[in-house]
């Protein structure tokens, strides 16, 4: 098969050069530790396989994690959107801190994330003490590791919708009010067909990312088995345990999860580029 060449020279070597480090690079850092997981948990028979998932400790872990993530994933595809709407469409002082301040989660070590979050949110801290006096317990429970999670993941849905917004030409939201559209209309008629791939895309990166998170949730969930114990935890577990097949069985329904989640945004981000107006 002859591939085509352009008419120009290109600075960076051949096509069969720059494809075989691709290739290497890949399949050093991602291809072959990930194929581990398959021959790891390819140890343990069918029937193995299936008292491994079907535990009642596994079961709460994944109900935990993904039922978090689900729900982070959906407030911050909201507030996110928000957000991202503020800072598109106004100017005020302080706007470009704002805009800054989102990417944080981004650059803060996960750790140190779980540790701030829980002295504000323990029943000591300044948060938590308010929720305890309302009988709402945050640190050390469900609602920790969702704000946890809702943390870590809010810029995917804010840096995902955020273009879009730009993109959007305000003389399409007049044209709707000249037509006697009123605000809540032009959103809904107008502005939400053309961002809602976007949202989309937003909100599936954020449960991929909430599902998979470990450090800060560490901190703030309290640990407890089958109550406040998430699905990477519970891997860590089995390999302090040295339980590898163990740990590698259920670290592999995360990484099916992940290859639909990529594939799911695939789709979404295609979407997207044929709903974009020309």
């Amino acid at each position: 098969m002859r591939f085509a060449r352009s008419g120009r020279r290109s600075v960076i070597p051949g096509f069969r050069l720059t494809m075989g480090f691709s290739v290497l690079y890949m399949s050093l850092l991602v291809l072959i530790p990930l194929s581990t997981l398959g021959l790891w948990a390819g140890r343990l028979s069918w029937q193995e396989l299936w008292t491994t998932f079907s535990a009642s400790r596994t079961l709460a872990a994944y109900r935990l994690s993904l039922g978090g993530a689900l729900i982070a994933a959906g407030v911050n595809a909201v507030f996110g959107l928000l957000i991202a709407w503020v800072l598109v469409r106004y100017r005020f002082p302080g706007r470009r801190i704002l805009d800054t301040l989102v990417d944080l989660p981004f650059a803060l070590p996960t750790a140190v994330a779980g540790i701030s979050l829980t002295a504000i949110y323990a029943p000591t801290g300044i948060l938590g003490g308010l929720l305890d006096k309302a009988g709402i317990q945050a640190a050390y429970s469900p609602l920790g590791i969702i704000i946890a999670m809702a943390f870590v993941s809010l810029p995917f849905v804010i840096r995902t919708t955020q273009p879009v917004l730009q993109d959007i030409d305000r003389e399409v939201e007049e044209a709707a009010a000249t037509l006697g559209a009123n605000r809540l209309q032009a959103f809904v008629r107008v502005i939400l067909p053309a961002i809602l791939p976007a949202v989309l895309t937003g909100f599936a990166m954020a449960f991929a990312r909430a599902v998979g998170e470990y450090g800060s949730v560490v901190f703030i969930s309290g640990n407890m088995p089958g109550r406040t114990e998430i699905v990477p935890l519970l891997i860590m577990t089995r390999l302090e345990e040295y339980n590898y097949p163990g740990a590698t069985a259920v670290a592999l329904v995360l990484l099916v999860l992940s290859f639909m989640m990529l594939l799911a945004i695939n789709l979404l981000q295609a979407w997207a580029r044929r709903s974009a107006p020309v």
